[in-house]
């Protein structure tokens, strides 16, 4: 009996399923791969998104939009500083405002532990722009919803001698805050702010007086003016005031209680 031989080809047969096999679970394993990169890419963008819509509130929150006609000056580097830290439930920001005339703000504020704000020191350098009352900007600042009127609280004295005090005619709840002016000549150079820290008028006046004396000039922009200020007034400052009082104008009529300083301004 003569026996055929075996097909050459059949071996063939067998190894294509195996091929096929293989190229499937390829295309499975690139598809894998290709959807554990898009979700993750997802899982960014997601994340990124909910990160960019807090950071408008945050940037609101530590700076108030600039008045017109000024803009704020991302790269200006700091002119000034606070000399000692301020306590751990106290949070300090830094801005520098420039106006297209030559004017430059610098200003610190604080927030306390609930993120409101507690105080404010602004430096200002007038340049070629109309300056407007000083008064009415305080009292802007100590209340953006509406300016209510000052009336004058007294005058303490600080390193940079005496300083103007205000505070608004018509407290408005349990909340009261004090504010301050001091207008130098030489240079031209106005320091202002406000606080709200302190249960009391001698706390607040304490507290004034302890900000002034703890600021301290780091750059002068070639202004020898302005240097000389501020070497001055290092040798009259004092030690921040923890209890008390400040010390104010031996003359009776630059108490904060005379009744005759008091009136809108």
């Amino acid at each position: 009996m003569r026996l055929f031989p075996a097909d050459p080809a059949a071996p063939h047969h067998t190894r294509i399923p195996s091929a096929l096999t293989s190229f499937v679970d390829e295309v499975y394993a690139t598809l894998s791969g290709l959807f554990a990169y898009a979700a993750t890419l997802a899982l960014f963008v997601v994340l990124g998104t909910y990160l960019w819509k807090q950071l408008p509130d945050t940037t609101a929150m530590a700076a108030p939009a600039a008045p017109a006609g000024w803009s704020t000056a991302a790269r200006s580097a700091p002119a000034f500083a606070i000399s000692k830290p301020e306590p751990r439930d106290k949070t300090e920001t830094y801005e520098v405002i420039r106006h297209p005339e030559g004017g430059r703000k610098d200003v610190f504020r604080w927030t306390d532990a609930s993120g409101a704000p507690a105080a404010e020191l602004e430096i200002y350098r007038p340049g070629g722009e109309a300056m407007g009352p000083a008064v009415t900007e305080i009292a802007g600042r100590l209340d953006p919803s509406g300016i209510r009127e000052l009336e004058a609280a007294g005058i303490v004295d600080s390193k940079f001698g005496s300083v103007t005090l205000l505070r608004p005619a018509r407290q408005q709840g349990s909340r009261a805050c004090l504010g301050f002016l001091k207008q130098a000549d030489a240079p031209d150079l106005r320091i202002s702010g406000w606080t709200c820290q302190g249960t009391n008028l001698p706390a607040q006046r304490a507290a004034i007086v302890c900000m002034l004396n703890r600021l301290t000039l780091l750059a002068a922009g070639n202004d020898p003016r302005l240097a000389a200020l501020f070497a001055h007034a290092e040798l009259r400052r004092t030690d921040c005031v923890t209890s008390g009082p400040p010390a104010l104008s031996a003359d009776w009529v630059m108490g904060s209680e005379n009744p005759l300083l008091r009136g809108a301004l």
